[in-house]
């Protein structure tokens, strides 16, 4: 069996606060980010912070989909570690459309063991940092989903 995965980290900055402090939003954005990712999703649990704030996962047959939002700074951490063919750049695509973040910072890594001598493979692929113009909001929240063109190809280590 195959263990290579990968595993995109991404912060989302200058999010709506109003939105990143409702579970009911923050769980079905995070369930709509699964379905992007055409991951089968085996279970979820979302909890809400006092006096604000929530954390939840989504678990995958292909792994976990991770968040923490920090409505008082507009700040969401997310995590994304899928195996197999689940895309989680089509998961953030569906975040940034529902978060409409003013900055993102994402960085995706190769985990898992190499399946030709087993040795373990970790690595960063790529680590971009995105400010995005008002105009670049607008237009991503006027989509339903973001190409995934951007992304940079990975590169040996």
């Amino acid at each position: 069996m195959d263990t290579q995965g990968r595993h995109l980290l991404v912060e989302y900055h200058g999010c709506d606060g109003a939105v990143l402090n409702d579970l009911e939003c923050i769980k079905q954005v995070m369930l709509d980010a699964a379905k992007a990712a055409k991951a089968h999703v085996v279970a979820s649990v979302f909890h809400p912070f006092t006096p604000q704030g929530v954390s939840g996962v989504v678990v995958i047959e292909e792994s976990h989909l991770s968040i923490h939002t920090w409505p008082e700074k507009g700040y969401a951490a997310v995590d994304f570690y899928t195996c197999g063919d689940c895309l989680p750049e089509d998961a953030d695509a569906a975040l940034r459309t529902a978060l409409n973040p003013q900055r993102i910072e994402s960085m995706m890594i190769t985990r898992g063991l190499n399946d030709h001598d087993q040795s373990a493979s970790m690595r960063v692929e790529k680590h971009p940092i995105e400010k995005r113009t008002r105009r670049q909001r607008h237009r991503d929240s006027q989509h339903a989903s973001l190409s995934t063109d951007a992304w940079p190809q990975s590169t040996s280590a």
